[in-house]
């Protein structure tokens, strides 16, 4: 998840820079149509497929594993807070050794 707003904030930063040396490139109406495109089409929609496919890879974990009914689970990041480890299908971080009922 870190990584989606990382790549998110890097693409803004590089879309406002280049938009910006390009501004006296169109006349003002087409600049805000353009910036408003290019913003959309460079930043917004691939966070949306970044995250999609993100919670698509993550499902099964999030739902069956031991690690989902865990107290130390956090499921927006899938991640264990007790170890800071990110279980996966073939990975539990404390082995069960440390699971805790919510």
């Amino acid at each position: 998840m870190g990584e989606i707003v990382y790549k998110t904030l890097i693409r803004f930063v590089l879309l406002l820079l280049t938009l910006w040396f390009c501004k006296n490139l169109f006349d003002e109406k087409f600049f805000w149509i353009i910036s408003i495109l290019a913003i959309y089409l460079f930043v917004f929609h691939p966070v949306f497929t970044s995250y999609k496919k993100f919670v698509d890879e993550n499902k099964n974990v999030i739902t069956n594993s031991l690690c989902s009914t865990c107290k130390h689970f956090n499921e927006s990041a899938v991640l264990c807070t007790k170890y800071d480890k990110h279980p996966t299908d073939n990975f539990i971080p404390c082995e069960g050794a440390d699971w805790e009922s919510i």
